[in-house]
């Protein structure tokens, strides 16, 4: 996968706008940076996160609260720790502070819950096309910089829906998202929704992982000059 930027963002959705932006600024320190409305009466309010964004969406609409995603915990790497240091959101999403390397992660690492082990390391390795984590035994792999972490769960869901609060999708930036999306679903993933383009924003689409997890494809303008 030819990647934009070496590393993932993070998408989320709460009902609870203001305690989750004070949680996320105030305890976890990270620096709003824009909002960016997303049609729909949503709006994203996109926080950096070690060079990765945190894109907290927010509806005019109650959000429905749907059973989770497999994604279940946000880790974040900070120089002054000795060890993990654990947090929950204000809507319960696990957030977790480690020292650096810990995991192999250097800036950011997201825990995903999954059924079969196998079949996800399959689906990152060959059809995401990434590298594993080699301390990790082959259950963890690298995007860019940021670290997805495997490990086995009873709740891992079978069909992962993308309408529902908490931790919902994860943002590969690449150069051309038509020619990834292809990629991957010629290597074995399948289809959540097909490329668009939104503006002069960005192109993007969106794969499932076997359990149904969605992972957005996007080709923003800002990183690639064209969406072309």
């Amino acid at each position: 996968m030819n990647l934009a930027k070496p590393r993932i963002d993070i998408g989320l959705f709460t009902n609870n706008l203001a305690p989750m932006l004070a949680f996320y600024q105030n305890e976890i320190g990270l620096a709003f940076d824009h909002t960016l409305p997303l049609g729909g009466g949503r709006v994203q309010h996109r926080h950096d996160l070690l060079g990765s964004v945190l894109k907290i969406n927010e509806s005019r609409d109650p959000i429905p609260e749907t059973p989770p995603s497999g994604y279940r915990e946000l880790l974040i790497a900070k120089p002054s720790l000795l060890g993990p240091k654990r947090f929950a959101d204000p809507d319960g999403n696990a957030v977790t502070l480690v020292p650096p390397g810990l995991f192999g992660i250097t800036r950011i690492g997201i825990k995903l819950a999954v059924r079969d082990l196998a079949a996800h390391r399959r689906f990152y390795a060959l059809a995401m096309e990434l590298p594993d984590v080699p301390e990790e035994g082959g259950l963890s792999f690298y995007c860019g910089d940021s670290v997805i972490m495997l490990e086995a769960a009873k709740d891992a869901p079978s069909d992962a829906s993308i309408n529902g609060t908490g931790f919902r999708y994860i943002t590969v930036q690449v150069f051309k998202t038509d020619d990834e999306h292809a990629g991957v679903l010629a290597r074995g993933g399948r289809e959540g929704q097909p490329p668009q383009t939104l503006g002069k924003i960005a192109r993007i689409s969106f794969i499932r992982d076997p359990d149904g997890n969605w992972i957005e494809i996007s080709q923003r303008a800002s990183l690639t000059g064209s969406l072309e």
